[in-house]
C-alpha cells in the first residue's frame, strides 16, 4: 500500500445507485487517487443495513487504494439512489454518519450528482430514463427544481417500467377489442410461458404474471419491425417524459435561457425513435436546452458536489477531476 499521504485536503464522492455503490477519492486539484465499488446501496431496495455497508465497503476500497485515512477527508458529496424527500434526511444523515468520516458534507439525489457531474457549469437539468424515470434540475443560485420519482402512480412516464405499463395497458385492450391487435401480446405470451392470450391477460390481472421493464428491448424491437402500437408507445412515452422535463424547466425558469439538458439512462440509448419526439417535446418549449450525453460516472458529480461543500470553484477541478476519472477506470 502506497505511504499515506498527511495533509486534510481529499475530497469524497460516493454515488449510491440501484446497481452499484462507488466511492471516489480526489486531491482538492482534481487528481482521482482512489476509487471503491460496491452492490446495490438504495435503501428502498437493500434497507438501512444494506445502504450503509455499500457505502463503508466502497469507501474502505477507495481509501484503501489510495494509501490515505479518514481523518485527510476535508469533504464529502453523496448522491443517493432512494433518497426523495425531507423526511427521509434523518435515515441519511445517520447512516452516512456510521462511515465515521469527520467532515462536512452535502447529499443529494443521485439524479442531481448526474447533472453536476454532465452539465459544463455544473448547473441545469438533468433527466433519467432506465427502469424508471426523474428529472432534477438546478439553476445558477441554486435553486432546486424536480419532479417527484414516483412513476405513473403521479403519471410521470418515460423509463422502461412504465413503457412495459403502457404495453400491458395496449395488450389488454387488444384483447377486450377495445384497442387494434399488436404483437406485443405474443411476445409477452412467450415471455410468460403462456399459450393463450387469454391466459396472459388473467396471469396479469391475478398477479401471477409480472412483466419487467427489460421488456422493453421488446417494445422497441416490434417497433422497429413495423408494429404500429408499438411505435404509439415509444413517442408517447418520449413525450411525457419531455413534460417532465418540461415541468422542472419552468420550475426555474429557464424556458428563455440557454442550458445544458444531460441525458441519462439506457432507454435514450434507442436513439432517434425515442429522442426525436424527446426532443422536439422540450425544444419546443425551451429552444436552447442542449442535449448532451453523460459520458462519465456519476460519481464524478458527487465529488464536485464534495468540493462545492468546502467552496472550491467548480470549473477549477472539473476538468482535472473528468480526464483523470476517465484514465483511472478505463
Amino acid at each position: 500500500m502506497k505511504e499515506p499521504h498527511r495533509s486534510k485536503n481529499y475530497l469524497l464522492g460516493i454515488d449510491t445507485g440501484t446497481s452499484k455503490t462507488h466511492a471516489m477519492l480526489s486531491t482538492c486539484s482534481g487528481e482521482v487517487m482512489g476509487f471503491g465499488e460496491s452492490g446495490c446501496g438504495n435503501y428502498e431496495v437493500v434497507g438501512f443495513d444494506g445502504f450503509k455497508d455499500a457505502m463503508r465497503e466502497a469507501t474502505e476500497q477507495a481509501l484503501n487504494m489510495a494509501g490515505i485515512n479518514k481523518a485527510q477527508i476535508l469533504s464529502m458529496g453523496l448522491g443517493i439512489s432512494g433518497y426523495d424527500w425531507p423526511s427521509e434526511a434523518p435515515l441519511m444523515t445517520a447512516a452516512i454518519q456510521t462511515l465515521a468520516i469527520e467532515c462536512d458534507y452535502r447529499f443529494e439525489n443521485d439524479v442531481t450528482i448526474g447533472l453536476i457531474a454532465g452539465s459544463s457549469e455544473g448547473w441545469g437539468v438533468a433527466v433519467d430514463a432506465g427502469t424508471g424515470n426523474n428529472v432534477r434540475g438546478r439553476d445558477p443560485e441554486g435553486r432546486i427544481g424536480r419532479i417527484t420519482g414516483n412513476s405513473v402512480y403521479y403519471g410521470e412516464i418515460g423509463g422502461g417500467g412504465e413503457m412495459v405499463w403502457l404495453a400491458q395497458i395496449a395488450v389488454t385492450h387488444a384483447w377486450s377489442l377495445r384497442g387494434p391487435k399488436t404483437r406485443l401480446t405474443q411476445a409477452f405470451m412467450d415471455f410468460a410461458e403462456v399459450e393463450s392470450e387469454f391466459e396472459l391477460i388473467e396471469g396479469l390481472a391475478t398477479e401471477q404474471i409480472h412483466l419487467p421493464p427489460i421488456l422493453a428491448e421488446e417494445i422497441f424491437r416490434l417497433a422497429a419491425q413495423g408494429d404500429l402500437v408499438a411505435g404509439e408507445i415509444i413517442t408517447t412515452s418520449a413525450h411525457e417524459i419531455g413534460l417532465n422535463v418540461n415541468a422542472v424547466i419552468k420550475q426555474l425558469d429557464l424556458q428563455q435561457r440557454s442550458f445544458d439538458l444531460v441525458l441519462i439512462g439506457s432507454i435514450f440509448k434507442a436513439g432517434e425513435p425515442y429522442l426525436n419526439p424527446f426532443r422536439q417535446t422540450v425544444n419546443g418549449f425551451a429552444p436552447g436546452a442542449n442535449l448532451i450525453w453523460l459520458s462519465v460516472p456519476p460519481v464524478v458529480g458527487a465529488v464536485l458536489l464534495a468540493a462545492e461543500v468546502v467552496r472550491i470553484p467548480l470549473h477549477e477541478i472539473r476538468g482535472t477531476l473528468i480526464d483523470s476519472a476517465s484514465r483511472f477506470l478505463i
